[in-house]
C-alpha cells in the first residue's frame, strides 16, 4: 500500500509559518472525486405505509469507485499545532520509532520471533480496567431512576405495551418448479441467483447495486419468480450493507412490500432487520424513527404471529435510548426481563451506553461489571462505549485513564489489521460464541479473552477528538490525540475532520488558539486528502456547513464563495441538498459583517 508522502509533506510545519494563504480558491477537479450516493427511482415502498412513513425521493443511479488509500494523521496535528503549544515532553511523539522507517497502514507479517505472546487477563484484571467507586447493581440504579421517592417526583403512569399471542398460518407454497417461464426470465432468475451467491460468500466482489439491478428486471409480481431459498438469500444479501442509509431502506423495503403482496412470510431475522432499517437510516434517531420501530414490531406479532427475540427488543432498546425515550428504554428493558429474554453482548454494551445517555457513571460502571462477571469477552468496543458514557457524565479523568490502559495492555497493536465493515462484523459473531462457550466452559474464558485485543481504534479518537474539540475546546489535547492515531495504524476518516472544522466554527477567531492560519491549514489538507479519494472521505451536507460556519469566525464574504465554489465543484449533492446548501449560504451571507460584493451565485 502506497503512502501519501506528498499530503503529509505538503502541510507539514504549515503552522509555523504565519504567511497567509495566497487564495482560498481550490482549482475544480477535472471530475468529482468524491464518494457519491447512489439511489433508485419510483420505488414503492408499501412497508413504508406501515410503519407510519412518507418518503418520496428522487435518486439517481450512479456508479462510484472506492478507494482504500489511507492518509496519515500526521499530516493534520502538525498543521493545527505549534512549538508554543506542544509540550515538550516525550509523551507527545516518540521521534525513535519514525527515526529510522516509514510507517504504513499495511499489517505487519506476524512471525514467531516479533510475535509477542499475549498474557491472558484475569477477571480481576478486566474489572480494574474500569475503576469502580460504589460496590452496586444495575438493578439498584434502574430502581433509583424509577424510586418517585428517591427522584423527587412520580413517574408518568403508562404507556402500558401489551403483545398479542395471536396465530398466524404462514406456511405458504413457494414458486411451483413446473410452471412455465420465459427463457429471458429463467436467465435472469439464474443470473440473480449466482449475483445474490456470490455477495453471501465473497462480500466484496459483487455490488448490491447488481443484485437489486437484477431483481427490477423481473416482471410483474417479481417475488413470485423466485424460490423460497433464493427470497431468503436476496433479503439476506441488501441487509449486509455498511451503511443504512434512505436509499438502502428503500431498497430493501421494496423487496419486503413485494414478498408481503405475494403472500409469502418474513422470517425472524427478516423482521429484525426491517426494524432497523426503520430506525437506522438517518444519523440520529427520532421520534418518528421510535414509532415506525414500534409499529413494525407490532405488526410482526400480532399480524405475523412471529414473537420478538432477544435481536428484536435489542433494536427496540437502542432506538429508544437514542433518540431519548429513555423511559420507554427503560420499559423495553423490563419487558426483556419479564419475557426472559437471555442478555447478550448487544444488550450489555447498550445498557452501558444507556447510562452514559443518563449521565449516570455509577451505572456505567456498574454496567460494565455486570458484563465482566457474566462471562462476556471484552474488546475495544466495549471499553469505547465505556469511555463515552465517562465523557457524557463529565468524568474526563476516568475516560483517560481507560485510554491509557488501552495503550499500554496490549502489545499487539501493530500486528491489528484494518477493521472494515465485514471483518468487525464477524469478529462479534466470534466473541459472541465464545462468550456462550465460556458459560458452559467457564474454565476456558481466560483463552478466549487472550484473543480479543482492547488497542485503541477510530472510533476511540472520535469520541475523545470530538469531547476536546467541539466541545471543550481544548486544542492541546486535540493535538494529542491526533500524534497517537498513527501509533495504533489508524487511518484519518472523514468523522475527524468534521470533528476539526466544528471546533473551529465554535472556538475559532482572532485570538484563539484555533486560529484562521491553522483553519487555513487543515482546509488544505483536507481538500488534498479529498482529491486522492482517501477511504472515508466525501463531502456531505453536514461536512459542507461545518467547513462554511468555520470560515465565517475569520474570512470575508468573497472568500466564504470561494470556499463554498470549492466544494461545489468536488461535491456529488442531489437537486434537494444542493438547493438546501444554497438556502444555507444566504442565511451566512445575511448574517452581520460582510460586505455585498458582486458575485455569480443568484439567491
Amino acid at each position: 500500500m502506497r503512502i501519501l508522502i506528498r499530503i503529509d509533506g505538503s502541510i507539514s510545519g504549515a503552522i509555523f509559518s504565519c504567511r497567509p494563504s495566497l487564495s482560498l480558491r481550490s482549482p475544480a477537479s477535472s471530475a468529482p472525486r468524491v464518494r457519491v450516493r447512489d439511489g433508485y427511482t419510483g420505488v414503492t415502498c408499501g412497508l413504508l405505509a406501515a410503519a407510519g412513513l412518507s418518503y418520496a425521493p428522487t435518486l439517481k443511479k450512479k456508479h462510484h469507485r472506492v478507494s482504500y488509500i489511507f492518509t496519515s494523521a500526521k499530516c493534520i496535528s502538525s498543521t493545527i499545532t505549534s512549538s508554543a503549544c506542544r509540550p515538550s515532553t516525550s509523551t507527545y511523539s516518540w521521534p525513535n520509532l519514525y527515526s529510522g522507517r516509514k510507517w504504513s497502514h499495511a499489517a505487519a507479517e506476524p512471525t514467531d520471533a516479533s510475535l509477542p505472546v499475549p498474557t491472558p487477563m484475569s477477571r480481576r484484571e478486566l474489572l480494574e480496567l474500569v475503576d469502580q467507586y460504589d460496590d452496586t447493581s444495575v438493578e439498584e440504579h434502574l430502581s433509583f431512576l424509577r424510586d418517585p421517592y428517591l427522584r423527587r417526583y412520580a413517574p408518568a403512569d403508562g404507556p402500558n405495551l401489551v403483545v398479542s399471542d395471536k396465530k398466524e398460518d404462514v406456511n405458504l407454497q413457494s414458486v411451483n418448479p413446473r410452471q412455465m417461464r420465459d427463457p429471458e426470465e429463467t436467465k435472469t432468475v439464474q443470473r440473480l441467483r449466482e449475483a445474490v451467491l456470490l455477495k453471501l460468500r465473497r462480500p466484496v466482489m459483487m455490488d448490491i447495486d447488481t443484485i437489486f439491478d437484477l431483481y427490477q428486471s423481473l416482471p410483474g409480481n417479481r417475488a413470485s419468480y423466485i424460490t423460497a431459498n433464493l427470497r431468503h438469500q436476496l433479503l439476506a444479501a441488501l441487509g449486509s450493507t455498511e451503511r443504512k442509509d434512505s436509499r438502502s431502506m428503500l431498497r430493501y423495503f421494496s423487496v419486503v412490500t413485494d414478498v408481503k403482496n405475494c403472500g409469502f412470510p418474513l422470517t425472524r431475522a427478516e423482521w429484525n432487520t426491517t426494524i432497523s432499517f426503520a430506525s437506522r437510516y438517518v444519523g440520529k434517531s427520532t421520534e418518528v424513527e421510535v414509532e415506525a420501530a414500534l409499529r413494525l414490531w407490532r405488526e410482526m406479532e400480532e399480524t405475523a404471529g412471529i414473537h420478538g427475540s432477544d435481536v428484536t427488543f435489542n433494536i427496540l432498546f437502542d432506538v429508544a435510548s437514542k433518540s431519548g425515550k429513555l423511559d420507554l428504554a427503560e420499559m423495553i428493558y423490563q419487558q426483556m426481563t419479564t419475557r426472559g429474554l437471555p442478555f447478550n453482548r448487544y444488550h450489555h454494551v447498550s445498557l452501558i451506553h444507556f447510562f452514559g445517555l443518563k449521565q449516570d457513571a455509577g451505572g456505567v460502571r456498574a454496567a460494565y461489571k455486570e458484563m465482566v462477571e457474566s462471562g462476556e469477552v471484552i474488546d475495544t468496543i466495549v471499553l469505547n462505549c465505556v469511555i463515552s458514557g465517562f465523557l457524557a457524565s463529565g468524568e474526563e479523568d476516568a475516560a483517560e485513564r481507560i485510554y491509557k490502559k488501552m495503550k499500554v495492555s496490549d502489545k499487539r497493536a501493530e500486528l491489528v489489521p484494518d477493521r472494515n465493515y465485514t471483518m468487525q462484523k464477524s469478529m462479534t459473531k466470534v466473541l459472541m460464541m465464545f462468550a456462550k462457550i465460556a458459560k458452559s466452559h467457564p474454565d476456558m474464558l481466560p483463552k478466549f479473552q487472550q484473543t480479543a485485543v482492547i488497542c485503541p481504534d477510530l472510533q476511540t479518537y472520535r469520541l475523545l477528538i470530538n469531547h476536546y474539540g467541539p466541545k471543550l475546546g481544548n486544542l492541546a489535547k486535540v493535538t494529542q490525540f491526533l500524534d497517537e492515531m498513527r501509533l495504533f495504524n489508524v487511518p484519518l476518516h472523514g468523522a475527524v475532520f468534521l470533528a476539526l472544522f466544528k471546533a473551529f466554527g465554535k472556538h475559532g477567531g482572532a485570538g484563539s488558539d484555533w486560529s484562521p492560519g491553522r483553519l487555513t491549514s487543515v482546509w488544505k489538507a483536507f481538500l488534498g486528502a479529498l482529491d486522492d479519494r482517501t477511504e472515508g472521505l466525501y463531502i456531505s451536507t453536514w461536512m459542507a456547513m461545518a467547513i462554511l460556519r468555520a470560515f465565517t469566525k475569520c474570512s470575508t464574504r468573497g472568500q466564504i464563495l470561494d470556499i463554498y465554489e470549492a466544494l461545489k465543484s468536488r461535491w456529488d449533492l442531489d437537486e434537494t441538498n444542493s438547493q438546501f446548501m444554497i438556502d444555507f449560504l444566504k442565511k451566512l451571507m445575511e448574517q452581520p459583517g460582510f460586505h455585498v460584493q458582486s458575485t455569480g451565485i443568484t439567491f
